[in-house]
């Protein structure tokens, strides 16, 4: 058997910028799929991003997955029972092998479940975990040091990995195991999962080639695909020209500016879905002074036209916003909407002993989140007008992540969707005091810090009456608007467009995970 990943050591044809497949039988299915960056890394427990998780969907399985109308479906993991209000016990499917041809068992997930706990990323999603053992080869135990309402949420996390292809050491004398975020270990450019794909081939920033996995267990997919050839395609003009012209079959994002263009085509389909990713910048007071004045965090709150950018700016393709929640999650509060006002920005700004402003830098992506290039010069101009002087720079989605990492800018843009599909995700990750241990804080660039918000989001971490919690996760709501803690500018939506053959309603969701293992095309 192959090994589950083979580097590219030709190199690979480009035509019209665009990398094109070497050999294509006519009786496969291939999807020829366009993303605006590709997943910086193999590694799925690497970094929580919404380009690691697609990837993690098509390369490893779950062992819980949520479903359109936010239920859960039994994935690696068939069926469940809560044995006591701490206590998951999880059966395991059988039969089931990783693309290595190693049997996928209890022992994987246990490995999978340390794994997580050691990520930086990760393991802030399962501290409310105490323990996970096996009971037999197909049968484990999950503790958590509370009740916790959130179990199966964050079991929709846990993508089983092959415990025996992950041992030992590499041809550099590590161990395979380990995680290096943002850089070179073996996890990164190898992996065997027991998802419906397998790496084939890769070329990181060029193209990733994935072959359907001959002996994946979930023989009721409907899924037809024998292969998918992922091309990043960074250019928005040039990814829905690759659209129209045949030479790719799905993109995605489509840019909010070709969104009517592409409906009157009758050689593309565009789908759309309301998202709940929010779009935000964060404001360092570690580096500046004044940033850690709730009166300062206010004016720039103020200055920036939410609804202007949704509507001018996105066309419509994004719903501003004023706090975090969207819609539908437990913590929204609808009294929380966006607030412009420069003439109060002013005046608070005078207030706090800024009438002739300051200084600062900014830093943003400009290909990871839809016109976050526009969005960043859009704020720069509207802070320009309460005396705030911004030096922008942007880099794209991969050397961005390691900057915003190291905190290298007074103001970072951060996107998020909640994990969870809960408001508690939000705060846990870009509000609550950093926790190197608990992990908690992890994207909190700002280095906010806010005793009563973090009593909050602890309390409603075990709160298992529904209506209870939601009251809990509204008042931290209240107290970020109150403090602008953080500046939301809006919820993105979601956008895809493909060629008439490729039904990719089914398998989209709003977290965006498309699930291309069920994807039929004709």
């Amino acid at each position: 058997m192959r090994p589950p990943v083979r580097f590219l050591i030709a190199a690979i044809g480009v035509v019209a910028g665009l990398a094109t497949p070497a050999h294509s039988a006519p009786a496969e299915h291939v999807l020829r799929l366009a993303y605006a960056a590709d997943p910086v890394s193999l590694d799925p427990q690497e970094q929580l991003s919404e380009g690691t998780l697609q990837l993690a969907h098509m390369v490893f399985d779950p062992l819980v997955r949520w479903t359109r109308d936010h239920g859960f479906e039994p994935r690696l993991a068939e069926r469940w029972e809560q044995v006591s209000p701490t206590m998951l016990r999880l059966h395991l499917r059988t039969g089931v092998r990783f693309h290595s041809g190693n049997p996928f068992t209890a022992a994987d997930v246990v490995f999978t479940f340390e794994r997580l706990r050691s990520s930086p990323d990760f393991k802030a999603l399962f501290a409310p975990f105490a323990s996970m053992r096996a009971v037999d080869a197909h049968q484990i135990e999950l503790v958590s040091h509370q009740p916790n309402p959130l179990a199966l949420n964050l079991l929709t996390y846990l993508f089983p990995m092959d415990s025996a292809f992950y041992q030992g050491t590499d041809d550099k004398g590590r161990d395979r195991a380990t995680i290096i975020k943002h850089g070179d270990s073996f996890a990164s450019r190898n992996a065997s999962g027991t998802g419906p794909f397998r790496v084939l081939e890769r070329q990181q920033g060029v193209r990733v080639e994935f072959e359907r996995f001959s002996e994946y267990w979930d023989i009721r997919s409907p899924g037809n695909l024998d292969r998918i050839v992922l091309t990043p395609i960074k250019e928005d003009p040039t990814r829905v020209a690759a659209l129209l012209s045949g030479d790719i079959d799905a993109i995605h994002p489509v840019p909010p500016a070709d969104l009517a263009r592409l409906r009157q085509r009758e050689d593309a389909r565009v789908v759309t879905l309301t998202g709940t990713r929010i779009i935000t910048l964060q404001l360092n007071s570690q580096r500046v002074p004044a940033f850690a004045d709730p009166r300062v965090r206010q004016a720039v709150v103020l200055a920036i036209n939410n609804q202007g950018i949704a509507d001018k700016l996105m066309r419509g393709f994004a719903t501003a916003a004023g706090q975090l929640s969207p819609p539908g999650y437990p913590g929204h509060d609808p009294a929380l909407t966006p607030r412009y006002d420069p003439s109060r920005a002013k005046a608070l700004m005078k207030e706090a002993g800024y009438k002739d402003g300051f200084r600062v830098s900014m830093l943003t992506p400009n290909n990871r989140y839809v016109y976050d290039e526009k969005i960043a010069q859009a704020v720069v101009s509207m802070l320009a007008r309460i005396g705030i002087q911004v030096d922008l720079r942007t880099l794209p989605k991969a050397q961005y992540w390691p900057e915003y990492d190291r905190r290298a800018a007074d103001i970072l843009m951060i996107g998020w969707h909640a994990d969870t599909e809960d408001s508690a995700n939000f705060f846990e990750f870009l509000l609550m005091t950093p926790d190197r241990n608990a992990g908690f804080g992890q994207y909190n660039a700002a280095g906010y810090s806010n005793a009563n918000l973090d009593a909050l989001v602890r309390e409603a971490s075990t709160e298992l009456r529904p209506g209870i919690r939601a009251q809990l996760l509204q008042r931290a709501e209240r107290l970020v608007y109150e403090q602008a803690a953080i500046v939301p500018l809006h919820w993105q939506h979601i956008a895809w467009a493909v060629r008439p053959q490729v039904q990719i309603e089914p398998v989209l969701n709003v977290m965006n995970f498309p699930h291309l293992g069920d994807l039929v095309v004709h």
